[in-house]
């Protein structure tokens, strides 16, 4: 595996394989849009409402705001296909959807975003795992997600709960008749709860 270039070398990956991109598209001109500095949030003084409402001027919420037919860069559509989710995102996986797309460029176009996430200050960044690359929250985060979805459950098993789990275990596989002539009793019901 070669080491990954330095932040122009990646640029210059991106910038070449956008206008290659647009080219197949029929796009003019074409570029790698640059990072933009983080707008400063402002805060609404005080009595002043924020929830959303329709203001009589301004279009439907509902309605598409129209905006420039410009074709999607590869770090987009990289960065589409991670939010997406399903299986980790392979180079393979990222070729079929960019045509011409390298190992080295998607490694360019995921390093360009991580440095976005990071200047943005992000709670999620892309990890390569060991069958490719997925979108993850950041470990300070983590007590967040517990919340929502709940840690791992701790189960504190009995005494003939532990009998059977440990017949399953050690004459695996095994049918329940099996487990109900080693115990001399029915094991149907430790059976459910060990499920």
């Amino acid at each position: 595996m070669s080491e990954p270039g330095t932040e122009s070398d990646n640029l210059a990956n991106a910038q070449t394989l956008g206008e290659s991109y647009a080219a197949l598209l029929g796009a003019s001109d074409w570029h790698v849009d640059e990072i933009p500095e983080a707008a400063p949030i402002e805060v609404p003084p005080a009595g002043v409402s924020t929830t959303l409402s329709h203001h009589p001027t301004s279009p439907p919420l509902a309605e598409p705001v129209n905006e420039p037919t410009v074709p999607p860069s590869p770090i987009q559509i990289v960065e589409a296909l991670l939010f997406v989710g399903g299986p980790p995102l392979t180079a393979d996986d990222a070729a079929e959807a960019i045509r011409g797309l390298s190992a080295e460029q998607l490694r360019g176009c995921i390093e360009v975003l991580n440095r976005v996430y990071r200047a943005q200050n992000r709670p999620y960044a892309v990890v390569h795992g060991p069958t490719g690359f997925v979108l993850r929250v950041d470990r300070r985060y983590g007590a967040i997600r517990e919340r929502l979805y709940g840690g791992p459950r701790e189960a504190r098993l009995n005494q003939p709960a532990l009998d059977v789990l440990s017949l399953v275990a050690y004459r695996q596989p095994v049918p329940k008749s099996e487990i109900d002539a080693a115990r001399g009793a029915d094991s149907g019901s430790m059976l459910r709860q060990l499920v």
